[in-house]
C-alpha cells in the first residue's frame, strides 16, 4: 500500500524556483472567487461530512489529526475546531494546556493571502470568546494555520480525518509554471483534469491507515476520462464508505455551475475487506435532513428524505464507478461477463472530422469553388430528423488524397486559390501553427472511403437514443459519432444500439450534459456489449433487421431482450433505466 508522500516531493517558499513563486503569489492575492475557485459550504452539509468523517464531539478528538487543504472562510475550519473543543473540554482538557496539547490537531492550509488572513482573524476571536487567553489563541493558530499551496508545501505526518471543499479550478487557469510543477508531481493530473483531483490525490495520501476523506466536490471525475488515474488510485488502497449525490441540491451559499456529490473514502486497513459503499441520492439539505441523513447512512438504516442503497464493487481498476443503483450495477456486471464489447464483436466506433475552421472548410456543397475530388458532401447532427437523414447541403473540403498524403496544391488550382485567400485564418490555427508544411490539413484525416461506406451515425448531446443509417452518402461532422462495421448487419445493430439495453449502458458510464442530456461519446459507444454476428442465430437477425426503424420502443426492445437473455425482472429495470435516463421532447398541445 502507499504511504504518505514526503520530501523531496514538496517543499518550502525558499526552495522555489523563481516562476514557481511568482505563480503562487499570482494566485495568492486573486481576489476574484470563480477564479480561485473558491464556494462556500453550507453548515448542515458541513456537519454532515464530519459527522461521516468520524469527527464528532462523542470521539477523542484531540488524539486525533485533522487536515483541511483549503480552508478559505473557515466553513469547515471553524465547525471543526468547536467539535475539538468540546470534546476535549468534555474529557477533561483544561484551557491552561490547550495551546500545548491541541497544537497538533489541525492543520488547514489556504493559498489566498486576504482570505487566510481573514479567518485566522475569525479563528483567534473564537477562540479568544471560548475564554482562551491572547498568547494560546495566537499560539494555537499559529500553529493551525498555514498560507501557502497545498500541492506544493510539506506537510508532516499523516491525518485520521481530512474534509473539505477543494477548489473547483480548471488547468488554462493556473500559472503555467505552476501547471508544469503540479503535473511532474501528480499522477493523476490526465488529460482536462480540474485542479480538485490533485488535491483528492495528495488528502488520500496523507491519510492514515483507517483515516477517512470526507469531500464536497464535482463529481465528473467518478465517469468521465480524466478521473481514470484517480479511481485507479483509490481502487489500489482505499474504500469508498458513503457517497450522496448532491446533483440539484442547495449545498453552496452560491449558485455553482457544478455537479456536487459528497464522497468519504478510507484507507484500507491490509488485514480488512472492501466494506460496501452507502449511497444517498437526491437528499434534502436541510440542517434536520441532513444530520438524520448522515445518521442513517452510519448506522445503515434508511431515511425519509433520501433513498439510501448499499453497492459492493464500485472501484474497479479506472473502470467509472457506477452509484445510481445496485440492481443495475449487476444487470450491468453480469451482461459484461457473458457478451464482448463492440469493437470486440467487430464493430468500430469513431467520430466525424474536426477542421479547425469550419466557417472556412464547410460551405454548401455546391458553392464550394473547388475541384469535385476536394469537397465530400457531409452530414451534420441537425440533418439526422426523425430517424433518418435530411441532408442540409453542406460540403467540407478534403485536402487528403485517397492514400492518407495531402493534395498537392500545384495539381488543384482552384483549391489551391480557396485556400490561398483564406491562409491567414486557416494558418492561424494550432494544427497549422503545429506543421507549418501542412497548413492546409484538417484537425482530423479525412478518409473519403469513409463516406460511401455504409455506417450509423449518432449525435453527441441528445436527449434520447439516436441511431442513423447512412447508406454511404455522407461524410459525417465531429458532432457525430460513427460505427462501421465488416460482420454485423447494419440494420440489425441499429436496431441494438436504439434499444433500452444500450441506453442503460449509455447512461451508466456517461458523464450528463446540463439538462440530463447524454452523451454519446465513443468512450460510452464501445462499453456496450453485443454478441458475436456468428453467434445471432438466422430467426434473430431477421427479427433485429426488421425491427430497425420501429417508433415504439417496446418493438426495440422486445427482440433486443431475447437476444441479451434478459428475463421479465431484467428487461423491466433496463426499460426502467433507459426511461428515466433520456430527456424527451415535450409534446404540446394543438
Amino acid at each position: 500500500m502507499e504511504q504518505p508522500s514526503q520530501i523531496p516531493l514538496f517543499d518550502t517558499p525558499s526552495s522555489r524556483e523563481q516562476a514557481v513563486e511568482d505563480a503562487i503569489n499570482e494566485l495568492s492575492i486573486g481576489t476574484d472567487e470563480g477564479d480561485r475557485g473558491a464556494v462556500f459550504t453550507k453548515r448542515a452539509v458541513v456537519d454532515a461530512i464530519l459527522d461521516l468523517s468520524g469527527y464528532r464531539v462523542d470521539q477523542p478528538l484531540a488524539q486525533l489529526r485533522l487536515l483541511e487543504p483549503s480552508f478559505g472562510e473557515g466553513d469547515f475550519l471553524l465547525p471543526a475546531v468547536e467539535r475539538l473543543l468540546a470534546s476535549y473540554e468534555r474529557n477533561g482538557g483544561s484551557w491552561t494546556s490547550a495551546a500545548d496539547e491541541l497544537s497538533n490537531c489541525i492543520r488547514a492550509v489556504e493559498i489566498h493571502g486576504p482570505t487566510y488572513r481573514q479567518t485566522k482573524d475569525t479563528l483567534q476571536s473564537r477562540l479568544l470568546a471560548w475564554g482562551m487567553s491572547h498568547s494560546s489563541a495566537k499560539a494555537l493558530a499559529e500553529a493551525w494555520l498555514v498560507q501557502d499551496d497545498f500541492l506544493l508545501t510539506n506537510i508532516e505526518g499523516a491525518f485520521h480525518v481530512i474534509a473539505g471543499n477543494p477548489p473547483y479550478v480548471r488547468q488554462e487557469r493556473i500559472p503555467t509554471p505552476l501547471m508544469v510543477v503540479y503535473r511532474k508531481r501528480y499522477k493523476t493530473i490526465y488529460d482536462r483534469a480540474d485542479l480538485y483531483v490533485p488535491f483528492f490525490e495528495r488528502c488520500l495520501d496523507l491519510l492514515a491507515e483507517g483515516g477517512r476523506l470526507g469531500f464536497i466536490c464535482a463529481n465528473r471525475w467518478l465517469k468521465n476520462k480524466y478521473g481514470g488515474p484517480l479511481r485507479a488510485k483509490v481502487a489500489l488502497g482505499y474504500d469508498l464508505l458513503y457517497f450522496i449525490d448532491m446533483e440539484n441540491v442547495d449545498a453552496f451559499h452560491s449558485d455553482v455551475i457544478a455537479y456536487p456529490a459528497i464522497t468519504v473514502m478510507t484507507r484500507r486497513a491490509l488485514s480488512e475487506g472492501a466494506p460496501p459503499t452507502r449511497v444517498a441520492l437526491k437528499p434534502n439539505p436541510g440542517a434536520e435532513s441532513m444530520a438524520r441523513l448522515a445518521s442513517a447512512l452510519l448506522n445503515g438504516g434508511q431515511d425519509s428524505d433520501a433513498r439510501i442503497t448499499e453497492v459492493r464493487g464500485v472501484a474497479n481498476g479506472r473502470d467509472p464507478w457506477l452509484l445510481d443503483m445496485p440492481n443495475q450495477l449487476r444487470l450491468l456486471r453480469r451482461l459484461e461477463a457473458e457478451f464482448p464489447s463492440l469493437e470486440q464483436a467487430g464493430c468500430k466506433v469513431g467520430i466525424g472530422v474536426a477542421t479547425g475552421a469550419d466557417r472556412i472548410f464547410i460551405r454548401t456543397y455546391t458553392e464550394l469553388p473547388v475541384e469535385e475530388g476536394r469537397k465530400l458532401p457531409l452530414v451534420m447532427a441537425p440533418d439526422l430528423v426523425d430517424g433518418r437523414i435530411q441532408w442540409g447541403g453542406q460540403g467540407v473540403l478534403n485536402p487528403f488524397l485517397e492514400d492518407g498524403t495531402l493534395a498537392p496544391l500545384e495539381c488543384f488550382p482552384r483549391f489551391a486559390a480557396f485556400l490561398q485567400e483564406h491562409r491567414e485564418a486557416i494558418s492561424g490555427r494550432y494544427v497549422a501553427r503545429k506543421n507549418p508544411n501542412r497548413w492546409y490539413r484538417t484537425i482530423d484525416r479525412i478518409d473519403s472511403s469513409l463516406r460511401t461506406r455504409p455506417k450509423l451515425l449518432i449525435p453527441d448531446i441528445k436527449g434520447t437514443a439516436t441511431v442513423v443509417h447512412d447508406c454511404g452518402e455522407f461524410y459525417p461532422h465531429h458532432n457525430l459519432y460513427y460505427v462501421v462495421s465488416d460482420t454485423w448487419n447494419l440494420r440489425a445493430l441499429q436496431t441494438v444500439l436504439r434499444s433500452s439495453v444500450s441506453v442503460m449502458f449509455v447512461a451508466a458510464y456517461c458523464v450528463r450534459m446540463a439538462g440530463g442530456f447524454l452523451r454519446f461519446q465513443a468512450q460510452y459507444l464501445r462499453r456496450i456489449r453485443i454478441p458475436q454476428w456468428e453467434n445471432v442465430s438466422a430467426e434473430m437477425r431477421e427479427e433485429l433487421i426488421a425491427a430497425s426503424e420501429a417508433r415504439e420502443q417496446r418493438a426495440l426492445d422486445e427482440p433486443v431482450f431475447r437476444l441479451f437473455g434478459l428475463d421479465e425482472h431484467e428487461g423491466a429495470l433496463a426499460s426502467t433505466i433507459a426511461d428515466g435516463a433520456q430527456v424527451r421532447p415535450v409534446s404540446r398541445a394543438k
